[in-house]
């Protein structure tokens, strides 16, 4: 019995304790203030990552990169497949040597 009477004690206590707490007073606006200061913090950040590459730095790096597949494509042209095929045996010893051996 006394359990239940403390347990109960106890119960009508933390209820009193809760009755006392006074509610928040914050401004009708509160919630619309954060949520903005929230966004903009993300909206300046994003802005952040990419400001450094300006359409001029674009068109530049276009250009740079046109220019080299021009050059690419042009030295390729210019050397022949039989060239570069034997060039890449040659490097890696794939090539087909005519020496003669004493054990064939």
């Amino acid at each position: 019995m006394k359990r239940k009477n403390t347990l109960e004690e106890q119960i009508d206590h933390i209820l009193e304790v809760g009755k006392t707490i006074d509610p928040i007073k914050a401004s009708p606006f509160f919630k619309e203030k954060m949520m903005n200061r929230l966004f903009e913090e993300k909206i300046k950040e994003e802005k952040l990552n990419f400001e450094w590459f300006t359409p001029k730095l674009q068109l530049v790096s276009l250009v740079c990169i046109i220019v080299l597949n021009i050059a690419a494509f042009t030295n390729l042209n210019s050397t022949s497949y039989e060239e570069s095929i034997s060039e890449f045996a040659e490097s890696y010893g794939l090539a087909i040597t005519e020496e003669t051996s004493l054990f064939n």
